[in-house]
């Protein structure tokens, strides 16, 4: 038996649809909202920050390490020369002596290769310390940026939210207004076919946007005012109004 329902009942699969519609925009702007993209992009601009600290921090850490070897040589090549040279004031022999004041001589050209070595170790240790607080500043920088732009992405998702429970409550209410075998054609047909309902106007369908000619304006014309009718396109149930133009 075809199924019919008063006219004002589908109507009410208009507002029920436009809901439903509505639903889907929410759903899909919470899928893609601007705010979480870039939330995405700082937070992977924000990895890459922090691995170049991490490099760095390691480059400063091998390079104090180097600088502490340096100086632990500079220390032990200068108590050997204070050793030697003690030991020349304290021998009256002529060839220790000469053997003594060579390896000094020795040791103050070790002495100073190492200085220089050492010296050049702590410019790359000041060099990489400015380095890594510049990195920390940055990483500073950006970290406000991801707790901001999080901010800014929960505060869209509860908008979005606010929105989705305001349109829930409404479609409740309407639906509790529409026949249950009515509402369930349009359930099966949406659920299918993605629209439940489309409105006829100016013999234009609009979950098709294809106007209605020939056999089906006339089947839509002599179909009695309860009829539940579909869409020959969309197959949609088609919800016929005065702005129809039948």
């Amino acid at each position: 038996m075809a199924l019919t329902a008063p006219p004002e009942a589908q109507a009410l699969l208009l507002d029920l649809q436009r809901i439903d519609t509505d639903l889907q925009r929410i759903a899909h702007r919470s899928r893609t909202l601007p705010e979480q993209a870039r939330l995405d992009e700082l937070t992977a601009l924000n990895a890459s920050v922090r691995e170049s600290l991490a490099e760095r921090e390691n480059a400063l850490e091998d390079a104090r390490l180097e600088l502490s070897r340096v100086e632990s040589d500079v220390a032990l090549v200068e108590k050997r020369i204070a050793r030697d040279e003690g030991l020349v004031q304290q021998s009256s022999s002529v060839k220790d002596i000469a053997g003594l004041e060579h390896e000094v001589a020795s040791l103050k050209t070790r002495l100073s290769d190492l200085e220089e070595i050492e010296l050049a170790i702590m410019e790359k240790v000041e060099t990489i310390e400015a380095e890594v607080a510049d990195a920390r500043s940055t990483l500073e920088a950006h970290e406000s940026a991801v707790a901001a732009a999080t901010e800014a992405r929960d505060e869209a998702l509860r908008g979005l939210a606010r929105e989705r429970d305001n349109q829930t409550a409404d479609r409740a209410d309407v639906a509790s207004r529409i026949p249950t075998d009515l509402l369930a054609l349009y359930e099966k047909q949406r659920e299918r076919y993605g629209v439940g309902a489309s409105h006829l106007r100016a013999r234009v369908s609009s979950a098709s946007g294809v106007e209605l000619t020939g056999n089906d304006l006339a089947s839509v014309r002599a179909a009695a005012p309860d009829a539940v009718i579909l869409c020959p396109d969309s197959n949609a149930i088609l919800v016929r109004t005065a702005e129809s133009g039948l």
